[in-house]
């Protein structure tokens, strides 16, 4: 038996609730949330996958099992980062903004260095890039400097 009056709204629906949102944050927000899970799941079944080398390769997979981790950690914040933003933190949408700029430098360096996955990095980045253009759009930029005045939280 529930105190409220009203309908119940459990987590699910207030994290991805977007009404009063321009288009481009809503967007904005699917494409880091997604990207993010991606990021996680790949990050998590990319360290199972490597002990598999510690047969082989003790160091190398240690190696590889932490990189691993850590691409799950920043997809896991990178989630956070898209709900916060969603929720009009403009520090949130500057730490998106980063973010793409990180995948930029990585993208770059994995292709004068041959390494890593040429090609899915550099998509990895235009998919950032383009999600990052939409935070920073007119009405997008509007939507976040009248967010002072406005209630922030998830609904």
């Amino acid at each position: 038996m529930s105190n409220s009056s009203g309908p119940r709204q459990g987590l699910p629906g207030t994290l991805f609730s977007m009404a009063g949102r321009p288009t481009e944050v809503k967007v904005s927000f699917w494409i880091w949330f997604a990207g993010g899970l991606f990021g996680v799941l790949g990050g998590m079944l990319g360290a199972l996958g490597s002990l598999v080398l510690f047969a082989a390769a003790p160091a190398a997979a240690a190696g590889v099992v932490v990189l691993m981790l850590l691409a799950a950690a920043v997809g896991a914040a990178q989630m956070v980062f898209a709900v916060k933003m969603k929720g009009g933190r403009k520090w949130a949408r500057l730490a998106l903004t980063v973010l793409a700029a990180v995948t930029l430098v990585l993208a770059g360096a994995n292709s004068v260095a041959g390494l890593g996955q040429g090609t899915g990095n550099w998509v990895a980045f235009l998919v950032s890039l383009a999600a990052t253009v939409l935070m920073w759009l007119p009405k997008a930029q509007a939507w976040f400097a009248a967010g002072a005045g406005r209630n922030t939280s998830p609904e």
